[in-house]
C-alpha cells in the first residue's frame, strides 16, 4: 500500500497514512496535494475508505474528552503521581489546560480526517457556498449516482466530526477546501451558531444524496457504510441540540418506520464481534483485527489494570474506569427482573470495575475486532421520546428500551427499585412531567453507557451543572478527597461552570502568526 501525503491545516505537519478496510475491498492509493484530484470512481471510492478508517483516530482520546468529563468515568488511582494519570485527573476535575496532550491529539486527529473528507468532496465537485451544499461538475470520472452516493457518505463523516468538535470546543475553524498553511492561518474561529448551520447543511445534503434503502435490502458489500438513515438520525440529534423538535421528530419517525432497523432481542448481541453491523447498528466506526493496523485499542485500554491475560491478552490499562455513581444505577437483583445491560457493559476484576462492552479476544495487544457504535436504534427511540416531551407515547418508548433490557411489569406495590420494572402508567412510580427529563437522561445513560454520549446529553438537556455537582458530592469522600493535594468539593463544582468547554489547543495559538485566535473562557 502506498502512503497518502496530505497538507494539514494550521500548524500541522505533512503526514502519511497507510490504510485498508473491511468496509471497502479497495486499498486507498493516491498522492493527493492541493494541486491535484482523484481521477475516477475507483480512486475516489478508495480515498473514501481512508476517510472511514480515519474515524478511528479520534476514538483514541474521545472517551477522555467525553465520558471522563461526565459522571460516567474517572481515573482509577486518585493519588497517582504518574503524568498520564494526572492528565486524566485534570480532565475529570475540569482543570485541563490548553497544553494538555489529549486536548490537542483529539483535535489533530479530527481535523486530519476532515481534511481527508474534503479531498473526496472536492473531487466530486461538492462545495459549501452561501450556507448550503452545492454539487457541481466532478473532476473525477463518476456517474451522477456514484457522485451522490460518495458525496453523501463523505458529508456525513465531515459533519459528524464537526459536530463533536463544536460541542467540545465551542466555535471552531470551518475548513471546506484544501489550502496552503499560510491561507489556513487567516481563517478565524466561527461562532457556534455558524458551525451548527454548516453541519446542518452537510447533513441535509447527505440525506438528499443518499438513497432510502432499508437495512434488509442493503447489499452485503455496502453494510457498514453511511446510509440515509444515519444522516437523518444525526440531523435529528442536531435539531434537538437547537430545540427544533418538530423537525427532529419528522426525521426520527422516518428512521423508525422505514429504515428496517430495530432493537435486537439481546442487548449483549448488539456488541458481539460475531454479529457486527447488525440490525440495531445504524452507524459504527469499524475496526479490523489481524495485524493490518486497523485493530481496536479499547479491549486492552479498558480492561482492568494489572489483570494480566485474565481478561484480555496483553493486559489491561484500566482506563475509562466506571464511577461508583454509574454502577449504582443498574438494578440487578439476584432473583426477579434484572437489568441485563449491566452484565454486557461492566464487570469486576478483584475489586476493580472495568468497561466490558468493547472487550473481545486479541492475539496482539490493541488489535481487537470490536466496532464502535455511533448511532443505534435504541438511541433513535430515546431521541424520539426527547422530541415528543412528556407524554404516554414518550414513556412507551422508554419502556420499549427497558423491556428489551429485561424489565418486567410493576405489580403496583412494593419497592420499585428492588427489581427492574417498566414504568407504570400511573401511581407514585410513574414518570411525570416534573421528572421526565431526569428519567430520560437516566435511561440514555445506562442504555448508551460508555458510547461517549453522556456529556453531550447533559449539556443538550440542560442538566450538566446540576447532575455533575450531584455526582461530585456522591463520590467526594470515596474518591476526590483522596487526591494529593485534595481538591475542595466547592472548587470541583466551580470548575464545571468556569470551564465547560475544552480549550483551543495551545499549539494552534502559538503557530498562527497571521491572526490572533481567541481562547475559550477559563483558560
Amino acid at each position: 500500500m502506498k502512503a497518502l501525503r496530505y497538507i494539514l491545516p494550521f500548524g500541522f505537519l505533512v503526514a502519511g497514512m497507510v490504510s485498508c478496510s473491511k468496509i471497502i475491498d479497495l486499498k486507498p492509493e493516491s498522492n493527493v496535494t492541493v494541486d491535484n484530484y482523484y481521477r475516477n470512481y475507483d480512486e475516489v471510492k478508495a480515498a473514501l475508505t481512508g476517510v472511514y478508517n480515519g474515524m478511528q483516530g479520534p476514538l483514541n482520546n474521545e472517551w477522555s474528552m467525553t465520558e471522563l468529563r461526565s459522571d460516567m468515568s474517572k481515573q482509577g488511582s486518585p493519588n497517582s503521581t504518574a503524568v498520564a494519570n494526572i492528565n486524566y485527573n485534570n480532565l475529570n476535575t475540569y482543570l485541563q489546560s490548553p497544553t494538555l496532550p489529549g486536548v490537542y491529539d483529539y483535535w489533530f486527529a479530527t481535523y486530519k480526517n476532515i481534511r481527508n473528507a474534503n479531498y473526496v468532496l472536492r473531487s466530486l465537485g461538492v462545495k459549501y457556498e452561501n450556507g448550503q451544499i452545492n454539487m457541481g461538475e466532478a473532476s473525477a470520472d463518476v456517474t451522477e449516482d456514484q457522485q451522490k452516493q460518495l458525496a453523501g457518505e463523505a458529508l456525513f463523516i465531515r459533519a459528524f466530526h464537526y459536530f463533536n468538535l463544536v460541542r467540545l470546543y465551542g466555535g471552531i475553524f470551518i475548513i471546506t477546501d484544501q489550502q496552503t498553511p499560510s491561507q489556513l492561518k487567516k481563517i478565524p474561529r466561527s461562532s457556534v451558531n455558524e458551525c451548527l448551520l454548516f453541519i446542518e447543511a452537510d447533513l441535509k445534503a447527505a440525506v438528499d444524496y443518499l438513497p432510502a434503502v432499508s437495512y434488509g435490502a442493503q447489499k452485503s458489500e455496502d453494510l457498514g457504510r453511511v446510509t440515509r438513515w444515519a444522516a437523518e438520525s444525526m440531523l435529528a440529534k442536531l435539531y434537538l441540540q437547537v430545540n427544533k423538535k418538530a423537525e427532529a421528530l419528522a426525521l426520527l419517525n422516518d428512521v423508525i418506520s422505514n429504515s428496517g432497523h430495530d432493537l435486537l432481542p439481546s442487548y449483549a448481541d448488539v456488541f458481539s464481534v460475531a454479529n457486527e453491523v447488525n440490525k440495531e447498528i445504524i452507524f459504527a466506526v469499524r475496526f479490523k483485527s489481524g495485524g493490518v493496523g486497523l485493530g481496536n485499542h479499547m479491549a486492552n485500554s479498558f480492561a482492568a489494570l494489572n489483570s494480566g491475560s485474565t481478561i484480555v491478552n496483553g493486559n489491561g490499562s484500566g482506563l475509562n474506569y466506571p464511577t461508583a455513581n454509574m454502577e449504582a444505577k443498574y438494578i440487578a437483583p439476584s432473583t426477579g427482573f434484572a437489568d441485563e445491560r449491566k452484565a454486557a457493559t461492566i464487570d469486576r476484576y478483584n475489586a476493580l470495575t472495568y468497561v466490558k462492552k468493547f472487550i473481545s479476544p486479541v492475539m496482539v495487544k490493541n488489535d481487537a475486532e470490536n466496532d464502535f457504535p455511533v448511532l443505534r436504534f435504541s438511541d433513535v427511540l430515546l431521541l424520539k421520546a426527547e422530541a415528543l416531551g412528556f407524554s404516554p407515547e414518550a414513556v412507551a418508548l422508554i419502556n420499549r428500551v427497558r423491556e428489551r433490557a429485561g424489565a418486567g411489569p410493576y405489580p403496583g406495590t412494593g419497592n420499585f427499585n428492588a427489581q427492574f420494572y417498566l414504568y407504570p402508567e400511573s401511581g407514585a412510580e410513574a414518570i411525570t412531567a416534573d421528572n421526565f427529563i431526569y428519567k430520560l437522561l437516566e435511561e440514555r445513560r445506562i442504555e448508551l453507557a460508555f458510547e461517549n454520549h453522556r456529556l453531550f446529553d447533559l449539556h443538550r438537556l440542560g442538566k450538566y451543572l446540576e447532575l455533575m455537582e450531584l455526582y461530585y458530592e456522591s463520590e467526594y469522600d470515596s474518591h476526590y478527597k483522596r487526591f494529593k493535594p485534595a481538591i475542595p468539593l466547592q472548587e470541583l463544582k466551580e470548575n464545571l461552570a468556569k470551564r465547560p468547554l475544552l480549550p483551543i489547543p495551545q499549539r494552534e495559538l502559538d503557530t498562527n502568526n497571521e491572526i490572533e485566535i481567541s481562547q475559550n473562557d477559563g483558560y
